[in-house]
């Protein structure tokens, strides 16, 4: 394929959706393309059954729908059809490849995102892919068959890979969106008052954010309910509990019923991030990937539920990137309720010395600059990377 000059117009298609852990990163990566080139035509391949179908438009990107059907066994008899459906929508990726005239693609992860960097295959573009979990995915690892540049979220999922990719894939970072990319732990600190205020914290309490991803998570959810609950008279605690849309008004009602609402405040969904962080001073999560790089990005203290049904148990081995470290506790899933929480946070809370070590053992690593990092090399695949960029370098 022959390079970009200077004057043409930068074109990018990037593959991701399914879920919130692939296309905020995928979305990062795109802010980042727009800053280094303004006028760049960059849009998104996924399908529409997942999140890419609200959060993609809403963010001012054109989204192009394929057939995919997800990589997974639970399909039953019509996972066999999945070499059939994966090569059709890599056709219908290339048309939109070629329409577009996309110098390069991005590949971030999920099922949309193959037949992405099929499509750049078939129609002889470079295509990057970004495997953002500890434990790479099914559909990475069959587009890192397809393409010799490959990134890595964390350094650790080299030992999960093919020795020939694993040598060849260069560690970057989780790309995080612009608002808790520039956040850092200072920021977060002079944002404090401000967030406490927005979530109706009183002055003086300590504050514990329950998010249990994009949609919430019922177990979470009912844990922070019951917490509630043992809590409600102490006036130097407050729960924040992200419970994801559909579940909010019944939580909410719960909460109202035994007072707990004095001590918790249940929101459908988090559309500022940077605030929730800036206002807890710990965090009870699931382990997707990209919450993870944000707690170490951050040094925010957290208990870690891993979903329990993510495929691989990858969201496991995601959770053992802070607690290996120290910088937070692993808790199964079939043990998270109230009683058990409050033994975790209890302590915790009471132990600001603790909690102030657990966030200095988070290792930042290259997530803030991971964005840009993808950007500089997606650039240069497309040959408008200028002569003075530092090249990459596997870490």
């Amino acid at each position: 394929m022959a390079m970009a000059t200077a004057h043409d117009t930068l074109s990018v298609v990037v593959g991701a959706g399914g879920t919130g852990g692939h296309i905020y990163p995928g979305l990062a990566v795109a802010e980042a393309l727009r800053r280094a080139v303004p006028d760049a035509v960059i849009s998104f391949v996924g399908t529409e059954r997942g999140l890419e179908t609200k959060l993609i438009p809403e963010a001012g990107y054109r989204l192009h729908t394929v057939d995919m059907i997800p990589f997974d066994p639970s399909l039953g008899a019509r996972r066999f059809l999945l070499p059939a459906d994966l090569l059709r929508s890599g056709l219908q990726a290339r048309r939109v490849i070629e329409e577009q005239g996309a110098q390069v693609v991005i590949g971030m992860g999920g099922y949309p995102s193959a037949p992405a960097v099929l499509g750049a295959r078939l129609a002889g573009r470079p295509a990057l892919v970004h495997e953002s979990n500890a434990v790479p995915g099914r559909a990475n690892r069959f587009a890192a068959t397809l393409t010799p540049h490959v990134a890595l979220a964390f350094d650790r999922t080299r030992r999960h890979l093919p020795a020939r990719t694993a040598e060849r894939a260069r560690t970057v970072g989780m790309p995080l969106v612009g608002a808790v990319a520039g956040l850092g732990r200072g920021a977060r600190e002079a944002l404090r008052d401000t967030a406490r205020r927005a979530f109706g914290v009183p002055p003086r309490a300590r504050v514990v954010l329950f998010n249990g991803g994009s949609l919430g998570a019922a177990r979470l959810t009912e844990a922070a309910v019951g917490l509630a609950r043992q809590w409600r008279t102490r006036p130097d605690v407050h729960l924040v509990i992200k419970t994801g849309p559909a579940a909010l008004e019944d939580v909410r009602a719960r909460l109202a019923a035994d007072g707990s609402d004095r001590v918790a405040t249940a929101v459908g969904y988090l559309d500022r991030m940077d605030l929730a962080y800036a206002a807890a001073d710990l965090m009870v999560c699931r382990a997707g990937s990209a919450t993870v790089a944000e707690l170490a990005e951050l040094g925010m203290p957290a208990v870690l539920v891993p979903y329990p049904h993510a495929p691989h148990d990858h969201q496991t081995h995601n959770a053992r990137v802070l607690s290996d470290a120290g910088a937070g506790l692993l808790l199964p899933d079939a043990e998270t309720d109230g009683d058990r929480l409050a033994e975790l946070i209890g302590p915790l809370l009471a132990d600001p010395r603790r909690l102030a070590a657990m966030s200095a053992a988070a290792r930042p690593g290259t997530h803030a600059a991971a964005a840009g990092l993808m950007a500089e090399w997606a650039l240069r695949l497309a040959g408008r990377a200028p002569a003075t960029t530092p090249v990459l370098t596997t870490s």
